[in-house]
């Protein structure tokens, strides 16, 4: 095709675009049909991206304070020994082996009591937990290991009405000879409190050094309840857990990933996902559907001009081209400014976040739960980015193939007894 051929083409697209009189009701619905694809894509990108960030940091907060890849037995108490502990060292990945001890309990101070999970890790296992570390509240952490004291969660230090240095009385309990369960009571100082902002550590969760939680339950140094495994890549948590069970060969162990102890809650975030990708795209395809109908009636309008042309030796793949071009246009033109205007709010989206967790949190009590949402980062995933720009590309150039064929089916001598 000479580029003459393609430069009137170019115009008489251009042309289909501009408003005029009687055919500007049909641009009005072309323009708004770009405002709706441009709507859509931004609108996905930037609730694929909310939802990216907020996926992870849920994945962050479920996974924090346990281990990528756990390690226990089926009958509760495992032997830590140094063999063991070296073995799960040496595969590739582990990042740090944390001997994890953790037991059910109660809380007491000044008479209030409260249900507990006490877990005793070493010194260096709590300080290597960003969770807790980058989370403090109240103390510090400098003395965990070298007196008797405990970390707990702030929900649960202001449901005991507990400060720093107060004593705390945990209850757990031993078997006695005869087989009967007997209360122990111990005494420990408040040295710190965290906020990770999920519910059931900060409300639950009392960290001990670990020796003195094995002391107090009368056990041996090496027993612990599990042993945690950090990886360096989360995501290959299944092939390391798959990898330790083969070459460990040990069939009283019981080795799971934090994917399959979690199978509900990332399944569920998965299926969501995938859902809400699937009813959002609809909005771009509603959006291309306007593009249809508002170019269809075009074609309509234009019988007359589309019958001169044709007389004066245009061909019909002229004509298909021209309209293709204004058609596909909307479209595209549309995916362009959606793609920018949901990138721009994914750039802003804390300053948004800030104002909506100012409105919802109006001073009710609830900023914590309002902030746990608001603070999830939009996490740009380039390649969902680009799945949206293909599909709305897509959804355009096919609702630009429509029109463009009708546009042919145009007759010279009925489009001229029309006008």
């Amino acid at each position: 095709m000479s580029e003459g051929a393609q430069a009137v083409e170019r115009w008489l697209a251009w042309r289909y675009l501009a408003t005029r009189q009687r055919e500007g009701f049909v641009s009005f619905i072309a323009v708004f049909s770009m405002i709706g694809v441009a709507l859509g894509v931004a609108t996905l990108i930037v609730v694929l991206s909310v939802m990216g960030g907020f996926r992870d940091t849920l994945i962050g907060r479920l996974i924090g304070m346990n281990g990528h890849v756990v390690v226990s037995t089926r009958g509760g108490s495992l032997e830590a020994t140094p063999e063991l502990l070296a073995a799960l060292r040496q595969f590739p990945g582990v990042r740090a082996v944390r001997p994890t001890l953790e037991r059910q309990a109660l809380v007491q101070v000044n008479g209030q009591t409260r249900g507990a999970v006490i877990r005793g890790v070493r010194p260096e296992d709590l300080l290597s937990l960003p969770i807790v570390t980058k989370n403090i509240v109240l103390g510090e952490l400098g003395a965990f290991g070298t007196r008797p004291g405990v970390v707990i969660g702030e929900r649960l230090r202001v449901s005991l009405n507990v400060r720093m240095g107060d004593k705390v009385t945990l209850v757990t309990h031993s078997l006695n000879e005869s087989g009967t369960i007997a209360p122990r009571y111990s005494d420990y100082e408040l040295l710190a409190s965290f906020l990770s902002k999920r519910y059931e550590f900060d409300s639950a969760l009392v960290f001990l050094p670990l020796t003195m939680l094995q002391d107090d339950l009368d056990l041996d140094h090496r027993t612990v309840s599990s042993i945690d495994l950090d990886l360096d890549d989360p995501a290959e948590a299944p092939q390391v857990a798959e990898a330790i069970r083969k070459q460990l060969h040990r069939d009283d162990l019981k080795i799971a990933d934090w994917q399959t102890l979690n199978a509900r809650f990332v399944g569920a975030l998965q299926v969501e996902k995938v859902m809400m990708f699937i009813i959002l795209t609809l909005i771009v395809l509603v959006a291309a559907m306007n593009v249809v109908a508002s170019f269809t009636m075009l074609v309509r309008v234009k019988r007359g001009s589309i019958a001169i042309l044709r007389t004066m030796g245009a061909s019909p793949g002229t004509i298909v081209r021209a309209f293709f071009m204004s058609a596909a246009a909307v479209g595209l033109i549309g995916t362009l400014a959606g793609t920018g205007l949901g990138l721009l709010v994914v750039a802003n989206i804390k300053t948004l976040a800030d104002l909506f967790g100012r409105l919802a949190g109006g001073g009710s009590g609830s900023w914590i739960e309002v902030e746990f949402i608001t603070s999830a980062p939009a996490q740009v995933n380039w390649g969902e980015v680009l799945a949206v720009i293909s599909i709305a590309v897509v959804f355009s150039l096919a609702a630009a193939a429509y029109p463009a064929w009708r546009s042919a089916r145009v007759e010279p001598v009925e489009g001229l007894r029309h006008e």
